[in-house]
């Protein structure tokens, strides 16, 4: 008996963007608020917390880094879990892990009791952000992948500056514990999450569970007809990627995979450079402490832009090509910020700063989840977010060092540029031909020199 075979793959990048569509993405960018809000809470409290523990800033900035280590090891174990365990499960888990922990973080009696539900908080935020971006990419329309894996991004930027707005009215009255209960408010969204939320389908159909997987197929293609003879197929699995972890070193995929690793570390290392000491960095080249504080706003307005326009340049051009150059268009900014420029010029090279820095670093999520095949995506964003988290913490500490030597500013700007030119080159040298669609384009059926052409 024959069978109606329908490829999950091209389904899903040939669909129209239905309603279901838009579930999926506000769902994801619901998550990615609450976990922007849990992560710039410490910033918002730290002033209190040094005040009532009497912290050292030495002190504080450990503290600080407790919840970044949490999110190196959370992003390393739950990408793999997730390959496993089902994205949607692996996302509930996070959340109620980042939640619940923040949530008790306003009962710590201590430095040490903060500091270490901090880790535990840390665990969930970095392994919820490798998952939603997979699950974000396993549903989008190929022509508008990246920018939507983008726009659910900027949910990062909302529940920072919801944190920041909150912190500013209710701290002053409440004192910095009310920040860490209003934390626990996902955990009422969890049942709601568990009903809305879908599955991977691309996990569905790996696991053949077939009846969830019919389901979701008739929301997204409506039109397709499905009967008791469809056979659901992915055309990217290939032996050896049922482990997910040992997957990112075979079918030629090892040199790629270091190369993403030393972009996430290189890319972080200047988020975090630039976050913890972009203002101290101008105050030192001659500006004002309120001047510098408004390049910060500035760095981050330009993340928000670098990060949507990119995903939009993305879905045109390829998306590393849009990377390697945003990344040296990064490090020829912050070269020219050393020297003294126009107003207006000024903000612009700090905004391109910031889409180089925090807009390169969504772009980099949104690379990686389309390079690997469905089985070990989440993974590999885990393991290469992971690695970039020693970047982030690595970067506020070089940078510190690096401004008690008493360089002339423009070396401080020298030196954090060249991150973005190893971040560049990283890119650049990616082996498109072992990714998902590389190795789908060189397969015998479908080989034809232009789409090699467009593969390499």
């Amino acid at each position: 008996m024959s069978t109606n075979k329908v490829n999950i793959n091209t389904l899903i990048d040939e669909a129209k963007f239905t309603p279901f569509h838009w579930g999926v993405l506000i769902w994801c960018l619901l998550i990615i608020i609450f976990d922007g809000y849990d992560l710039v809470i410490y910033g918002v409290a730290l002033p209190l917390l040094m005040q009532e523990w009497s912290l050292s800033a030495v002190q504080a900035g450990i503290l600080a880094s407790t919840a970044l280590f949490g999110m190196m090891f959370g992003a390393m174990s739950f990408g793999t879990l997730s390959d496993k365990l089902g994205r949607k499960k692996t996302i509930m888990i996070c959340v109620a892990i980042f939640s619940g922990f923040t949530f008790i973080g306003a009962f710590a009696t201590s430095p040490v009791e903060f500091g270490i539900l901090r880790f535990l908080a840390g665990l969930g935020i970095g392994g919820v952000m490798p998952n939603v971006v997979a699950l974000m990419t396993e549903y989008a329309p190929k022509r508008i992948r990246s920018t939507l894996v983008a726009l659910m991004f900027s949910g990062y930027a909302i529940g920072g500056m919801t944190s920041a707005l909150l912190g500013a009215w209710l701290v002053p009255q409440f004192g910095w514990k009310i920040m860490f209960l209003l934390a626990g408010t996902p955990l009422l969204f969890l049942p709601i999450l568990w009903k809305y939320l879908p599955e991977s389908l691309m996990y569905l159909t790996n696991k053949q569970q077939t009846a969830e997987a019919q389901n979701i197929i008739q929301k997204i293609s409506p039109t397709q007809v499905i009967g008791s003879d469809t056979q659901f197929v992915l055309n990217e699995v290939q032996k050896g990627d049922e482990a997910p972890l040992k997957a990112l070193f075979q079918q030629g995929r090892t040199f790629s995979t270091f190369m993403f690793w030393l972009a996430f570390f290189m890319c972080l290392l200047m988020v975090y450079a630039l976050g913890s000491w972009l203002p101290k960095l101008m105050i030192q080249a001659g500006y004002s402490l309120g001047a510098s504080m408004i390049f910060l706003f500035a760095l981050n307005i330009g993340g928000m832009i670098g990060a949507i326009g990119g995903g939009y340049l993305a879905d045109r051009f390829h998306i590393k090509k849009v990377l390697t150059i945003m990344f040296l268009c990064g490090a020829a900014s912050l070269i020219l910020l050393g020297y003294n420029s126009p107003q207006f010029v000024l903000y612009s090279l700090i905004a391109v700063a910031g889409a180089a820095t925090i807009g390169s670093q969504i772009l980099l999520y949104t690379f990686v989840a389309q390079y690997y095949p469905s089985t070990v995506r989440s993974t590999g964003m885990g393991w290469a977010s992971g690695i970039g988290r020693i970047g982030a913490i690595v970067g506020p500490v070089l940078t510190g060092a690096l401004l008690t030597m008493n360089l002339p500013h423009q070396m401080n700007f020298f030196a954090i540029a060249i991150p973005g030119l190893i971040a560049a080159l990283a890119i650049f040298l990616v082996n498109l031909k072992m990714s998902v669609e590389g190795q789908a384009l060189a397969t015998p059926e479908i080989h034809t020199d232009s789409l090699a052409e467009k593969a390499s």
